[in-house]
């Protein structure tokens, strides 16, 4: 049994046509756009890998944060709210993760290439197609608020008083 699974990638031949850099590197090398491309990907995944600097943890949250964006930006244009949804549920997975990380950052430094990890993590969760957010929430994350969150109503009574405090002091 074969299951095939299609993605739609937004880099395709017409939405990379009006890319300068891209179109040097074709006119210079007589190769297709999309070898640059893919270099360019295994160039920024090989950074993340080595983390020189600390400088993959920067390039992991800039590709949590930027194809999940792009993708928000079109949601923000359609109609359905199919879409808003999954993109809804992951910044949801995507802040629950930040906040983890936060606190166990000690921890995560000494997992080896956990920057890289987290970069196809992200990835993962971040493009629609791929469904991990909505895995990773309801299997994760929704289980939790509901215990905590959503039966807890004194919870929600006391967050939405400290932010009406906060507010009202802001205004004073």
């Amino acid at each position: 049994m074969h299951i095939h699974v299609f993605v739609k990638f937004p880099l395709t031949v017409q939405a990379t046509s009006g890319i300068q850099v891209l179109q040097l590197f074709e006119a210079q090398t007589g190769l297709p756009r999309s070898y640059a491309v893919i270099v360019g990907v295994a160039v920024y995944f090989v950074i993340i890998f080595l983390n020189l600097a600390g400088v993959g943890q920067l390039l992991s949250n800039i590709a949590g944060f930027v194809v999940p964006c792009y993708y928000s930006l079109l949601a923000l244009e359609t109609t359905t709210t199919s879409d808003d949804t999954a993109l809804l549920t992951y910044w949801v997975v995507f802040a629950f993760l930040n906040v983890i990380e936060f606190w166990s950052r000690a921890i995560l430094y000494w997992i080896p290439f956990y920057f890289l990890f987290k970069t196809i993590f992200l990835l993962y969760i971040g493009v629609p197609a791929f469904g991990g957010a909505q895995l990773v929430y309801v299997n994760l994350i929704k289980p939790f608020s509901r215990a905590y969150i959503v039966k807890n109503k004194s919870l929600s009574k006391t967050v939405d008083e400290v932010a009406e405090g906060v507010s009202s002091a802001v205004e004073l």
